[in-house]
């Protein structure tokens, strides 16, 4: 029972921590806010705010803050029903959102790097936006998601089945926005992009798989 009410308050912190961070990106910009919440079924937003980018976004820094805490308590939600354990350890969770967040921080360096190198920095430029927008609006729907495995829902591998296949297909419908609203350019560069592609999309994540494996 202790173990429990434990388990409860320090998700609940996360959760709290995750609605706070949403409901200021949506104070700072709320305009954008309202445009970002139509990306699935609207292009506007991307339309719109991939000419005004910037290196450091305060909106997006905000969104990516919530969406290390939403995907690091849904991946140790998915570690605890794999390993079939109850107690919850703070060093694991703060060790996953130092990783998560490194992770993608680094990748996206690299791809500025690459895209310079390669003489296609506005193409690269554009698709790194996309793909964290779609990537920031996942955090905020793992976000109710999260609470309703914590309070309501009793997780399974079928469920958590469902959210990731949920989760994927947003990420390449991302994926798919980018190469259509480019497709004139990937083709004038199709070399440079597949390198791209198997170095820093397919690459990274097999290496994460292996090592989360081993």
């Amino acid at each position: 029972m202790f173990r429990d009410i434990v388990f409860n308050d320090i998700f609940t912190i996360l959760l709290i921590t995750g609605l706070v961070i949403i409901a200021t990106a949506k104070l700072v910009a709320p305009q954008r806010f309202s445009d970002f919440s139509y990306i699935l079924s609207n292009f506007k937003y991307l339309k719109i705010y991939s000419k005004h980018q910037k290196f450091l976004d305060k909106f997006d820094a905000l969104l990516f803050g919530n969406f290390i805490i939403s995907l690091s308590i849904f991946s140790y939600l998915v570690y605890q029903n794999i390993t079939n354990t109850k107690i919850i350890s703070i060093n694991v969770l703060f060790k996953l959102a130092f990783g998560i967040g490194s992770f993608f921080l680094i990748k996206v360096l690299i791809e500025r790097l690459l895209g310079s190198l390669f003489e296609i920095d506005k193409l690269i430029g554009h698709y790194i936006f996309q793909k964290i927008s779609y990537r920031n609006f996942i955090g905020v729907i793992l976000l109710p998601i999260n609470a309703l495995l914590i309070f309501t829902i009793t997780p399974t591998l079928v469920i958590f089945n469902i959210i990731i296949t949920l989760l994927l297909i947003i990420n390449i419908l991302g994926v798919i926005t980018s190469f259509k609203t480019h497709q004139n350019v990937i083709k004038a560069n199709l070399f440079y992009i597949i390198v791209y592609l198997c170095a820093l999309e397919i690459a990274p994540y097999i290496i994460l798989y292996n090592v989360l494996i081993s």
